[in-house]
């Protein structure tokens, strides 16, 4: 082959190629150049930011609305009147719970003194007699009986700090 025929035959293949695609992406153009058309080229501005006023807080002498009432002054006598619980008394195991989660699932007898068996919500069992602390409102068991454990709890009232006497029981689960 020559150069000329080369060449010749190259300008061929681009003009053959050209009238090929040329209608192949009409419609698309078209859609483009319609779409330019609604376009607006305004951003609207950002909102002015407010300037942040910082807040003094000046109530340090007050109680701290969310954290629990100190159950003892300064001195260490308890806050206002009623029979206050012993705060320096080592805390049982099932005052760990709170009274409503414990269940009572039978009575032992040992050398006279009647046990009721509590069943704690991680499934562990224990034996409670009279004396004993349960609950987390500073509960004593004051009875034990073959249906029935009761309880006397001293709760401290929020309104003046003071401490009040509720009698409780637990009941002996049937199954």
């Amino acid at each position: 082959m020559t150069r000329s025929s080369l060449v010749l035959s190259v300008c061929c293949a681009c003009v053959l190629l050209h009238g090929c695609s040329s209608g192949e992406f009409e419609d698309l153009d078209r859609f483009v150049e319609e779409s330019k058309q609604g376009l607006r080229g305004r951003v609207e501005p950002l909102p002015e930011i407010k300037q942040f006023e910082p807040f003094a807080y000046n109530a340090f002498e007050l109680p701290d609305p969310f954290s629990p009432r100190d159950l003892e002054t300064g001195s260490g006598v308890a806050v206002g009147t009623g029979p206050a619980p012993d705060m320096s008394r080592r805390k049982e195991t099932l005052e760990a719970f709170p009274l409503e989660s414990l269940k009572m699932v039978g009575t032992l007898q040992q050398n006279r003194v009647r046990y009721a068996l509590i069943k704690t919500p991680d499934n562990n069992l224990y034996k409670a007699r009279i004396g004993n602390y349960m609950g987390q409102n500073f509960g004593i068991v004051t009875a034990v009986s073959e249906t029935a454990l009761s309880l006397k709890e001293v709760i401290q009232d929020p309104a003046n700090g003071g401490w009040s006497e509720r009698s409780a029981s637990l009941q002996l689960l049937e199954q």
